[in-house]
């Protein structure tokens, strides 16, 4: 009952993160979850020759960063503030129902196209937490790139040192080439998690091998959701790279389909892999069910020879203890001999032996 209790109140919670707004309430209601974090700010405006980076930037700055640099990227951190979001949305004009996705997490990775910008959902791997992937939602425009992501933390360090270090090919290029970046890091972040998973199928298979412990097929059903879980959000992945392939709006330049094609090709070998995982899991289930039924099948054929040697037994027992009287000659005449229970223990031996001989050159022990 506690456990049906727990789980419950885990579905409810997923619930309440899928959905921040009520039922009914008009397309574009902007609705932060209240256990969200409150939104952080960072920013970075730059071009080939300078950087401009600001920590928790007042917002009325972004639009003279627009005017100055050739690409401007604002990452919000938490998604507890939905004023902060609108007024993020107010000043790159971006469209109010994909500022509602940004809220409403949960969703699988797509691009959505708008008038003067694309809307890209991807997500993000975590590590040891629960749920084990968080939204992070992306705004690629004309010069800018806004991302929204649940809580502090991800994979896109490297990217921020490759903008302060002025590495010629982020820096020389638009946000198009940002988005890839951002996009790769993302996806790459995957195959840590993949690894992750074949090291502890390797530790599970040998103890597969080993012993046949109860606990094993636990442990196998919580990887096989995991997996599950990878293919869940790497397969939509396929679609979003080749829709940002065959972009129509002129945002992203025919350069940077080169790099999206090879992300393209990671996501079909993340998929490989995880099938490949897919499948060891089933296998080592499998093997560990043939493992357990061989094992049974050893004890009851152990126990079965146990038994048939003495059924004989049991029967010679059984006749010599029904007490008849021995005066007459019809019952059982060797109750009186004096060596009748030596004779009676040798036959039972024999009988013990013989059984046994046959069974190993039946190749039964």
């Amino acid at each position: 009952m506690a456990r049906k209790k727990r789980t419950a109140a885990k579905h409810a919670a997923h619930a309440g993160r899928v959905r921040g707004h009520k039922v009914g309430a008009p397309p574009g209601t902007l609705a932060a979850h209240p256990d969200s974090p409150a939104g952080t700010i960072t920013v970075f405006a730059y071009d080939s020759e300078q950087l401009t980076e600001l920590d928790a930037p007042n917002l009325e700055a972004v639009p003279d960063l627009l005017g100055q640099s050739s690409v401007v990227w604002l990452n919000i951190n938490g998604l507890g503030d939905a004023d902060l979001i609108r007024r993020v949305g107010e000043i790159f004009g971006l469209h109010p129902l994909a500022l509602e996705d940004v809220l409403n997490v949960g969703q699988r990775s797509k691009v959505e196209a708008y008038d003067d910008h694309l809307y890209v959902v991807t997500r993000l791997p975590l590590s040891e937490r629960e749920p084990p992937t968080e939204q992070v939602s992306l705004f690629l425009g004309k010069n800018y790139v806004v991302t929204f992501q649940e809580r502090p933390g991800d994979c896109l360090d490297p990217i921020r040192e490759r903008i302060r270090q002025a590495r010629p090919r982020l820096r020389a290029n638009g946000p198009d080439y940002l988005t890839y970046a951002i996009l790769d890091a993302v996806l790459d972040a995957y195959f840590p998690w993949l690894a992750s998973l074949a090291d502890r199928l390797e530790v599970l298979e040998d103890e597969v091998l080993a012993e046949a412990d109860p606990g094993v097929i636990g442990s196998l059903h919580a990887i096989k959701r995991e997996i599950g879980e990878v293919r869940r959000v790497i397969f939509p992945m396929r679609e979003t790279f080749n829709s940002l392939m065959n972009d129509e709006t002129g945002l992203v330049k025919p350069a940077t389909r080169v790099y999206l094609r090879d992300c393209q090709d990671h996501v079909f070998l993340a998929m490989e892999r995880a099938d490949g995982l897919r499948d060891l899991d089933s296998g080592l289930r499998d093997l560990h069910l043939t493992l357990v039924s061989h094992r049974m099948n050893e004890v009851m054929k152990v126990l079965t020879i146990i038994a048939t040697i003495f059924i004989p037994l049991s029967f010679l027992v059984g006749l010599y203890g029904m007490n008849f009287d021995t005066s007459s000659k019809w019952n059982m005449p060797e109750l009186s001999l004096s060596w009748g229970y030596p004779a009676v223990l040798a036959v039972m031996g024999l009988a013990a032996g013989g059984m046994l001989l046959y069974f190993r050159r039946r190749g039964w022990l």
